[in-house]
């Protein structure tokens, strides 16, 4: 579970109801957020996986998410407009966030749920004027039918249960990243990891094998071993605005780390890469059919 940024204390208004609803891929609810007026939490199968405040879409409630947002915010001019895909959608938290703090912003959300988005844009209204567009389809292949050169920014966020569909571990799916992007383009994943620590290094050099340019932002208690969580690796073929990030990310609530350059090395060192040679006779069931549940 991720944590949570600190309180906003709540204001008086009108009783809110949480929402039931069995959705394509699982039991889908939304919970009011009993701290922030007019925000909610999405919780698929009883796992917490987005939180959106209506009133205040900057507002990101899951410290990972929080870091993609630095990432968003530092590795592009201030304000520009980008063209984002995003690879697994929940409650279109990063949409939203990047619509309201780039105006003109065009997106597109790979969100194989139908009826999650269903319920999620019935009940949590996207942002005015916003040029947000879900596909109802499979990550691997809106990533494969991309045209070439096309997003500033992807960002990857699929989960079946608490595991990435195996075709989404890959080099060849991060190559397939790399290919949509244009110069200058930014590649951010989540991961969730450890203890122990192996699946998420090899996590980080799989990104690494494709990326000339890595890293990875984790708590420091995560990175040795001591608790389970979620880091953020991010790849670009171009320069990381890697100071400005560390400043951001050691002021959070939560503070973490970002690993580049020798110490990213002796954290992947002897940690192979994903290829889909290694998962295609372990994967239990197709991503057609897994759940995936995501923390947006």
């Amino acid at each position: 579970m991720s944590e949570r940024r600190g309180r906003r204390p709540a204001k008086a208004g009108g009783l809110r109801v949480a929402v039931h609803r069995d959705v394509r891929l699982g039991g889908a609810e939304l919970v009011p957020d009993i701290d922030r007026t007019d925000a909610w939490l999405l919780f698929v199968d009883g796992v917490p996986q987005s939180g959106v405040d209506l009133a205040d879409p900057s507002y990101l409630e899951f410290e990972y998410i929080r870091r993609i947002g630095h990432v968003v915010d530092l590795a592009f001019p201030a304000g520009a407009p980008v063209h984002a895909l995003h690879l697994g959608g929940g409650a279109l938290t990063l949409p939203r966030y990047i619509a309201v703090t780039r105006p003109g912003s065009r997106q597109l959300v790979a969100e194989l749920d139908d009826e999650l988005t269903t319920l999620v844009r019935e009940r949590l209204p996207l942002p005015a004027g916003h040029r947000i567009r879900v596909r109802a389809a499979d990550a691997f292949d809106v990533v494969s039918s991309v045209r070439p050169g096309s997003y500033d920014l992807v960002i990857s966020d699929v989960f079946a249960g608490a595991v990435t569909p195996p075709r989404l571990t890959t080099a060849e799916f991060a190559a397939l990243t790399a290919r949509a992007l244009r110069p200058g383009g930014v590649f951010a994943v989540n991961v969730a990891a450890g203890p122990p620590l192996e699946a998420a290094r090899s996590a980080v050099a799989t990104v690494r094998s494709i990326y000339e340019e890595t890293c990875m932002i984790a708590e420091a208690s995560l990175l040795k071993g001591r608790r389970r969580g979620n880091l953020v690796v991010i790849g670009s073929f171009a320069g990381l605005p890697l100071a400005a990030l560390e400043r951001a990310c050691a002021s959070d609530p939560f503070p973490a780390r970002v690993v580049s350059g020798d110490d990213l090395r002796r954290f992947v060192a002897g940690a192979p890469a994903v290829t889909e040679a290694t998962v295609i006779n372990n994967t239990p069931a197709s991503d057609e059919t897994s759940p995936q549940p995501t923390n947006w």
